[in-house]
């Protein structure tokens, strides 16, 4: 089993955090052309293309010993109702409110995290967890009432993507986050087939013409997740929980880019406070990495 490193992991659930909010982007901008199916589809199809040589390349195999099978198919499953959620918000809410109202996800998973994996949660990390989940109330703006039910979505995303992360933190310690990536991409286009066929979809005809898009969905969505996965091998949840609010800012910026949305005040005193408690978790991190270091004997 590897040693924890919570600074390693912090940078790449930073990785992370950039990359996912622009492939939620990507899939926005998608939503109105192309199904759900063949969204989920493309992407988990387009995973199994891009990982494929890398496999071949370092000649690793996809026996995946040491972790039950069953486990595995749970976090392709939990991935694809995610993935699926989450494009199917999108296409009702701004990006940067979509974000917001689904993290509430790391407060979720550092409560699970606790009592579930028995995981040690400090009183510093809850109150600066506590003080991000607070800006990210600031960030939602009050339209629920105009958007109705659609609202619900992220909610949803939420609770599925804080058992997807630790199911992830389960199988990541063992098992080689390319070869996961890559049965979990042929797992997912397994269990997406039978959806295809049943699923009427109208738009399979003009795939072609977002070939470009839905590749480019598909390639945030992979490298964004290795990213994860990896992080997961060398942090805990709760540790990484808190910087995933960082999300939040990012969506923000590309959401007013590309779709012209803008937070106000409030949104931005939220915003503000998200970063300061994700500056917190990373330099206080590295700090207690740092004093871990046992020095040589002299």
């Amino acid at each position: 089993m590897s040693q924890d490193r919570p600074f390693l992991g912090i940078l790449l659930m930073l990785g992370f955090c950039l990359l996912a909010p622009m492939g939620d982007s990507v899939a926005k901008l998608l939503g109105g052309s192309v199904s759900l199916p063949v969204l989920l589809a493309a992407r988990f199809a387009f995973q199994v293309v891009l990982i494929l040589p890398l496999i071949w390349w370092l000649g690793l195999s996809l026996r995946l010993t040491g972790v039950p099978t069953a486990l595995i198919w749970l976090r392709t499953a939990l991935h694809i109702a995610g993935v699926g959620l989450m494009f199917t918000a999108l296409r009702y809410l701004p990006l940067a409110d979509a974000l917001a109202i689904v993290f509430v996800m790391p407060f979720i998973m550092l409560l699970l995290g606790h009592f579930i994996l028995n995981e040690v949660v400090g009183s510093q990390r809850l109150i600066a967890c506590g003080v991000g989940f607070g800006g990210t109330l600031l960030v939602i703006q009050p339209n629920f009432v105009e958007v109705g039910w659609p609202t619900l979505y992220p909610l949803a995303v939420a609770v599925v993507f804080a058992l997807f992360m630790l199911v992830t933190r389960q199988v990541a310690r063992s098992l080689d986050p390319l070869a996961l990536q890559m049965v979990s991409g042929l797992q997912g286009c397994v269990l997406l087939l039978p959806v295809l066929v049943i699923w009427p979809t109208t738009d399979l005809a003009n795939v072609a013409d977002y070939s470009g898009l839905l590749f480019l969905l598909g390639l945030l969505g992979t490298a964004g997740h290795l990213l994860m996965t990896w992080s997961l091998k060398f942090a805990p949840a709760s540790t990484l929980a808190p910087m995933q609010y960082l999300e939040i800012p990012i969506a923000t910026v590309i959401g007013w880019v590309i779709f012209r949305d803008l937070p106000n005040g409030l949104a931005a005193l939220g915003i503000a406070i998200t970063i300061g408690a994700g500056l917190y978790i990373i330099v206080r991190e590295r700090r207690l990495s740092r004093q871990s270091v046992v020095p040589p004997p002299s």
